[in-house]
């Protein structure tokens, strides 16, 4: 059983796919490091989060124990962005790129596991929806004070909400696939709402 937690960091010129990442977070922990061009940002993260280490001049590895993950995570999270560096998640198998990023700044991605990224870039968004498991029952995007968007699996599909603090105002509705939460997650991420015209909702 796994006890540690995990992450890896280092610069990519352009968002990169989770096969990608992973790909690349496998030839770091056989070893080979390859042939990145060695970046500055990699010394800074190293520098400002402890639990980091540069295994080479263009990777760091973030290793801390299962019961701080949570708390390490979101730290890292925010200190790659800071740094100009991906950022490399393989127990969930999720990477954080630097873009491009959704309509709302400061809006925040949670999901049931425990996860707290803020500012996540669109592709992430996409990707965690479809990581909910027994494990990870939701997942939700949420402009706190103004409006967020939810999800939860059900037996024949999933439960999708949708709430306008500023309105008073919470709809909610069941969609049978997971492409249409993935399509109103990044609709809502850019600041469209079109996936209200889209489904039978309900105001509860």
């Amino acid at each position: 059983m796994e006890t540690n937690f995990e992450l890896a960091v280092w610069y990519e010129p352009e968002p990169i796919s989770r096969e990608r990442a992973e790909s690349v977070f496998r030839a770091l922990r056989a070893g080979e490091a390859g042939a990145a061009v060695p970046c500055p940002g990699v010394a800074e993260f190293a520098a400002l989060l402890p639990e980091a280490e540069p295994v080479s001049p263009a990777h760091a590895l973030v290793t801390v124990d299962l019961e701080r993950s949570d708390e390490v995570s979101g730290e890292a999270f925010a200190l790659a962005r800071r740094c100009g560096l991906v950022c490399y998640d393989p127990q969930r198998r999720l990477v954080h790129n630097l873009a491009p990023l959704g309509a709302y700044p400061g809006m925040q991605l949670r999901t049931g596991d425990g996860m707290i990224v803020v500012d996540p870039d669109l592709r992430l968004v996409t990707d965690a929806v479809a990581t909910m498991s027994p494990q990870n029952p939701f997942t939700a995007l949420v402009v706190f004070g103004e409006h967020f968007v939810q999800t939860s699996p059900e037996i024949s599909g999933y439960e999708l909400e949708y709430k306008d603090s500023v309105r008073d105002l919470m709809l909610r509705c069941h969609v049978p696939g997971i492409e249409a939460v993935q399509e109103a997650f990044g609709e809502y991420a850019t600041g469209h709402r079109t996936f209200l015209e889209r489904h039978e909702w309900r105001q509860v």
